[in-house]
Parts: C-alpha cells; sequence; structure tokens
C-alpha cells in the first residue's frame, strides 16, 4: 500500500501540518522533531506527492542546476552534491547545460523556467557571473544561489573557496621545490577563477621575490587540448620552465602527455600540478599534485542556502587543500 503523510504523522507522532512543514523545509520546526518526522520519512520510505504538493503550494518542488563547464568530472560532482541536500527534501534536480556563446542562451533559459518552473536555480561559473543571465533571473522573480561568483557577492548566496589562496599555496610549494622558472596555464578568461588563481600565482612569486618571464602566463580553455596545446608552447621555448602549474586537472592531464611525448622526465626534467583533484589527477602517470576543491560539497552547500531561504549576502566559504603526488 502506498504511504501516505497521515502514516508519516502517526508514526512521528506530530500533525500532518507538522510534516508538511518538515517537508517543505520551513522554519520554527524544532531539531528533535524534524529528525523524528524526517526518520519516519526513511523508515516508511514515503515518497512526496509532488503534483499535489504544487498545487497546493504552488511550487513545483523542483531545483534547476544551470552550467557550462567542459570537465565531465566537475559537472558530474556538482550534480552528486545538489541531489544529496535536494534528496533530503524531496525536490528534484533538473540539470541543464548550455552554451554560453549561444545566442539561444537566454531564450533557453527562459523556455526552462517558463515550462518547468523550478523553485530556484544554481549557477556554476562562468554563469554565475554572466549579467544576462542574473538579470533574467531577477526579472522572473526566480530565487538562485551561486558557485564561486567573481563579482557582486552579494547579490545571491553563494559557495567558493578561496583560490587565490589557494594558487599561491601551489605555486609556493613548487618554489620550495627549488623551481624558478615556473609557468601557468590559466582557465578560460571569461571564468572569474581564472583570474584568482593567475593573482595566487603571481602573489607566491612576488612574496619569494621572483620575477615572472611573462611569457610563462599561458591561457587554455580548462580542457585537455588547451592544456596540451599551451604545453607545447611552453616546452618549446629556448628557456623553457621546469614547472607547470595547471588551472585544472583536465589541462594538467595535456601537458602530462606533451612532456611524455618529447621524452621528457617528470618531475626530474619538469614538474607538473593541476586544481581540483578531479578522479584523473590519481589515474594518470605520474599522479599529479593538485590543489582539492571540494566540488560536491560547494554544491551541497549552494543548494542548502538555496532551500533554506539563505540572506541574499550569505557566503560559505569551504576548505581547499593541498595533495602533494609524485608529478611534483
Amino acid at each position: 500500500m502506498t504511504t501516505t503523510i497521515k502514516d508519516v504523522a502517526l508514526a512521528s507522532g506530530v500533525s500532518i501540518k507538522t510534516v508538511s512543514r518538515v517537508l517543505n523545509n520551513e522554519r520554527y520546526v524544532g531539531p528533535s522533531t524534524r529528525e523524528k518526522v524526517l526518520r519516519a520519512v526513511a523508515e516508511l520510505n514515503f515518497r512526496p506527492n509532488h503534483a499535489a504538493r504544487s498545487l497546493a503550494g504552488r511550487r513545483s518542488f523542483q531545483v534547476a542546476l544551470v552550467c557550462d563547464n567542459p570537465s565531465p568530472a566537475y559537472v558530474y560532482a556538482m550534480q552528486q552534491g545538489i541531489r544529496d541536500r535536494c534528496e533530503a527534501d524531496g525536490v528534484r534536480v533538473l540539470a541543464q547545460p548550455y552554451d554560453r556563446g549561444s545566442p539561444r542562451l537566454l531564450a533557453d533559459l527562459d523556455a526552462l523556467i517558463a515550462t518547468s518552473g523550478p523553485d530556484g536555480v544554481i549557477l556554476t561559473p562562468p554563469l554565475s557571473d554572466n549579467e544576462a543571465v542574473l538579470a533574467l533571473l531577477a526579472a522572473r522573480g526566480i530565487r538562485f544561489a551561486r558557485v564561486s561568483p567573481g563579482t557582486r557577492p552579494g547579490l545571491a548566496p553563494s559557495t567558493f573557496i578561496d583560490n587565490v589562496a589557494a594558487a599561491r599555496e601551489l605555486t609556493t610549494h613548487l618554489i620550495a621545490r627549488g623551481h624558478r622558472r615556473i609557468a601557468h596555464i590559466a582557465g578560460s578568461s571569461d571564468y572569474a577563477t581564472s583570474a584568482q588563481r593567475v593573482a595566487g600565482y603571481k602573489a607566491a612569486h612576488d612574496a619569494a621575490g621572483i620575477e615572472i618571464d611573462p611569457g610563462f602566463v599561458v591561457s587554455g580553455r580548462y580542457d585537455f587540448a588547451s592544456g596540451a596545446e599551451a604545453a607545447d608552447l611552453l616546452l618549446s621555448r629556448a628557456e623553457p620552465p621546469t614547472a607547470i602549474f595547471a588551472g585544472s586537472d583536465e589541462m594538467a592531464a595535456g601537458a602530462l602527455m606533451v612532456a611524455h611525448r618529447r621524452g621528457l622526465a617528470i618531475p626530474g626534467d619538469v614538474a607538473i600540478a593541476g586544481f581540483g583533484d578531479d578522479a584523473l589527477a590519481s589515474y594518470v602517470w605520474p599522479p599529479l599534485t593538485t590543489m582539492r576543491q571540494p566540488v560536491r560539497e560547494l554544491a551541497w552547500n549552494a543548494a542548502d542556502l538555496l532551500l533554506g531561504d539563505a540572506e541574499a549576502d550569505e557566503q560559505r566559504e569551504l576548505a581547499h587543500a593541498l595533495v602533494v603526488r609524485a608529478s611534483t
């Protein structure tokens, strides 16, 4: 037989209205009461009737993830984190990839809102800083949360790591290993995180009193191919770098491939480091030194801010961590 909200109320010893408040993540429900209701929901395998709840509360019980990122690992971890948080509230996740360069970007996003009516939207870089997208959501009156925004931090709730400090720490690690000719493969210029990581890279050099060769900062696109292209350029120089710090693990893997193809020893001839700590970082040879970015936790917290009615200026900073492996 189908479990109903009445069954949950009886099992947890509270009113149907209280169960409804817990399922809707409303305030003014005590922690112990909330725990009893959620335990009953789990034990009875209760699945809310989304259609009925939507009609009653004019909510769709859906959250949309709007992303444009070349890394499948990043997108998958983002989806996992959001789903983990939304599942507890009986909220579905709509994961929708977009092309930020498409002339149909705003029309497609507007169509998603019109047809699905999500209760909220989570934006990942670089769409989290796209002014046209932000204006559309504001005009539509849709709540949203942002992951790693670079502008107007008080516009909406957000989650982030300190990319400047993280890049500085990784570059300092390379300097401590004796490197003085350190190159950086930066990500796409429309990502705020790219400029932040360049700033951290430069800050580490400034602190150590090391001058940076202007040709050692090369732009990539956060993907394997651009990392390989940039590494080819850097390693073709008369005085190539002894270390390469790429702004993503995929770009670092591209640099690794080029170094292997050239017959270079890693890290003997050139050390290579990435950023993110994707699964890829431990699969390549040698395994990559990288900066761990807790993507899944960033996503979970973004969903939590959205579902918990956070204030617009609430920001959650998560910790990064240097992971040293054989590539350096």
